[in-house]
């Protein structure tokens, strides 16, 4: 005789959360480092002449600040519309 057993399905809890704050919350982290590595730059790592920055920390701060901007500014952006969504379909009719 053959005993099947089989192993309980798990089941999936909805979500409490669509991804809005973290969103928020990463965008901002990555456009404060993409500003604070650019002050940073102009101020403490030599600057920035015409032909790029003045020392290899400066090189390395350029670098990040260029990186974290951009992506974190599309990251924000997209956070913010989702914010605005939400608060959209939240509202009574």
């Amino acid at each position: 005789m053959t005993v099947h057993t089989e192993k309980p399905r798990a089941v999936k809890a909805p979500p409490t959360s669509d991804g809005t704050v973290e969103l928020l919350r990463g965008g901002g982290f990555m456009v404060g480092t993409g500003l604070l590595s650019g002050i940073l730059l102009l101020t403490v790592l030599g600057g920035v002449t015409h032909t790029g920055a003045t020392t290899n920390s400066g090189w390395l701060a350029l670098i990040v600040a260029l990186m974290c901007l951009p992506f974190g500014g599309l990251l924000l952006t997209l956070g913010l519309a989702k914010w605005l969504r939400n608060r959209r379909l939240q509202r009574p009719k």
